[in-house]
């Protein structure tokens, strides 16, 4: 689904160069559920900017479904995120002033989508993750966990192949966390999407296939 090669970040300044990710070398296979796990700063989410296609390398290459994208232009990449992959951050970056559906429509605007099929699809993806009663809610009128499972509604509307979710339940309590995590548990399973996780539980990870470490921007074992 998503491959990086010998893949490497510098952030430049006028007096400092950080280097966020070095000699990075791998691949999610369609349809696996990944975690990452590292310190804090260690460049978890640069390695999701640069799978999601928010970021480019600076050197080495980043595939999607074995498509090379740096011969990209942006109008191409805007549309493979659109399209293909989903987000979901920590901070749920719902927007106070549209009710809950709207939200979750938000990146169907993207596409040449009739208004009641954008409806249709945005009631489909709350009913997934259990919040068919709160569609006409405001963000302020929720719960963290029920934000999140907006946040995750809206990642799952266009239906993608790919999630790349960053801390999903890094702001929830236990309880919350769980039924975040039980969420993407039942779309990994049945149906197929493929996710990289980003979090700091090991709980949580050793309930994926497969875990990635980095440290200090490298990968170790």
């Amino acid at each position: 689904m998503v491959k990086l090669k010998n893949v490497e970040k510098v952030y430049r300044t006028e007096s400092i160069e950080t280097l966020a990710l070095h000699d990075i070398n791998i691949e999610v296979e369609k349809g696996e559920f990944v975690s990452v796990m590292g310190p804090s700063g260690c460049g978890k989410s640069t390695l999701l900017n640069l799978m999601g296609l928010l970021d480019n390398p600076t050197r080495g290459e980043v595939e999607i479904e074995g498509n090379p994208v740096k011969s990209y232009g942006d109008r191409k990449m805007a549309k493979i995120r659109n399209e293909k992959i989903g987000f979901i951050f920590q901070s749920f970056h719902l927007i106070n002033d549209l009710n809950v559906v709207d939200n979750v429509e938000i990146p169907l605007l993207y596409r040449r989508e009739s208004s009641s099929k954008r409806r249709k699809l945005a009631l489909s993806a709350l009913e997934k993750v259990g919040l068919s009663a709160r569609t006409k809610h405001f963000p302020s009128q929720l719960s963290g966990g029920q934000c999140q499972r907006v946040a995750i509604a809206r990642a799952i509307v266009g239906k993608p192949d790919l999630i790349l979710a960053d801390e999903p339940t890094g702001n929830l309590d236990s309880v919350m966390g769980g039924e975040v995590m039980d969420i993407l548990m039942n779309l990994h399973e049945n149906e197929k999407t493929t996710i990289v996780m980003v979090t700091h539980d090991e709980r949580l990870a050793g309930k994926t296939e497969r875990l990635i470490r980095l440290f200090d921007g490298s990968q170790v074992d």
